[in-house]
C-alpha cells in the first residue's frame, strides 16, 4: 500500500476499509476530524511523512476528546498514518506521560511555522492497533 500523507486521503481510506459510515466533523476548528455513528468513535486523524515508533499527541487535543466523549458516551480514537502503516489508539486505553515540548511548530497545516511550547505525549505504536 502506498503511504497516506494527507488527512483527506486517510479519511477516504478509513471510510472504504474500516468505517463505512464515517462522517467529517463540523467546522474547521473542531477538536476531532471525523465520527463513526455505528461504532460511536470520535476520531482525530494525523499523517506523518516519516515513520516514528512513538506518535505525538497534544494534551489540549487529548483532553478535549476525552471530555466530549465522556459527555456523549463515545470512544475517542487517535488514528495516525506513517510510511509503515496506520495505527489506531483508543485514548481510553492509553496512559500518556505529558511533557512540555518547545520544538513543535504552532501548526502543521497552515502558514504559521513559528515554534511554541506545547504539552505533548508520545504514544508508542506497540500500544496501537495496526490497521494496515
Amino acid at each position: 500500500m502506498k503511504p497516506i500523507n494527507k488527512e483527506e486521503d486517510l479519511f477516504k481510506h478509513l471510510k472504504l476499509t474500516v468505517y463505512p459510515d464515517l462522517v467529517k466533523a463540523r467546522g474547521k476548528l473542531s477538536r476531532w476530524d471525523c465520527y463513526s455513528v455505528d461504532k460511536a468513535h470520535r476520531i482525530e486523524l494525523k499523517c506523518r511523512k516519516t515513520h516514528y515508533d512513538t506518535l505525538l499527541i497534544e494534551k489540549k487535543k487529548f483532553d478535549a476528546m476525552i471530555q466530549v466523549c465522556d459527555k456523549y458516551l463515545d470512544i475517542p480514537y487517535y488514528i495516525c498514518s506513517t510510511p509503515k502503516g496506520i495505527y489506531s489508539f483508543n485514548l481510553y486505553e492509553v496512559y500518556p506521560e505529558w511533557e512540555i515540548n518547545y520544538k513543535n511548530p504552532a501548526t502543521t497545516q497552515f502558514s504559521n511555522r513559528g515554534r511554541i511550547l506545547k504539552e505533548v505525549a508520545y504514544l508508542n505504536i506497540n500500544d496501537a492497533k495496526w490497521i494496515q
